[in-house]
């Protein structure tokens, strides 16, 4: 009797993998913390224009969260995600965007986020939306509820916000699908190439969904 159970049970097991395998026909595999869809948001970028989330559809995003008096990590996460733009844009890679939402709203303005852009080469046709606008209970429950991260305001006698260094893939449907280091990771260093490969993947789900 235990061994018809099992028999049956081992056949469930597999039938299971193989019908979540057909369900998904997509090669990025969505982490087992996201697969939720963004929250809807209405911010302003460096360039003074309102960004909503309605304004994603249809294309790959790429999202981080950085602000422009960081003295640690920002300027590196910028430098690093500067190179995915210049490695998509080789490639030959469209149908994706940046967005890098400011942790620290009250003193990145338009201005502040333009003039912070304005020190790295972001290929020319990329589109990067640096946003804020926004007070710092949007933006701490913004990263909690979508990333499950944090943002923590800074302590008393610092002006340095604490915040995560990950870049978050989003698909064009607006799913929130992978995080990776924005940063170097010693002897594994960038992952720029699994980044890369993701974006190029889920851009391609686009124009066979078009076809």
């Amino acid at each position: 009797m235990e061994g018809v159970i099992l028999k049956k049970f081992i056949l469930f097991s597999l039938f299971s993998v193989v019908f979540l395998s057909a369900c998904s026909d997509s090669e990025v595999e969505t982490m087992s913390q996201f697969g939720n869809e963004i929250q809807e948001y209405s911010v302003t970028n460096q360039n003074d224009e309102t960004v909503t989330d309605e304004d994603m559809e249809g294309k790959v995003w790429l999202l981080d969260f950085i602000f422009t008096n960081c003295a640690t990590v920002c300027p590196p996460m910028t430098a690093n995600m500067t190179h995915l733009t210049q490695e998509l844009e080789d490639q030959g890679i469209d149908d994706y965007g940046v967005l890098s939402f400011s942790v620290d709203p009250e003193r990145d303005t338009p201005e502040a986020l333009s003039q912070y852009i304005s020190y790295y080469e972001v290929p020319e046709d990329t589109e990067w939306h640096l946003v804020t606008g926004y007070d710092h209970d949007f933006i701490r429950s913004f990263a909690e509820k979508n990333f499950k991260t944090i943002v923590a305001p800074a302590p008393q006698g610092s002006d340095q916000v604490t915040h995560a260094t990950s870049f978050y893939l989003i698909d064009s449907e607006g799913t929130i699908r992978k995080s990776y280091p924005g940063l170097d990771q010693g002897d594994k260093g960038f992952p720029v190439e699994e980044i890369v490969d993701d974006v190029d993947s889920l851009t391609a789900e686009i124009d066979n969904n078009e076809q």
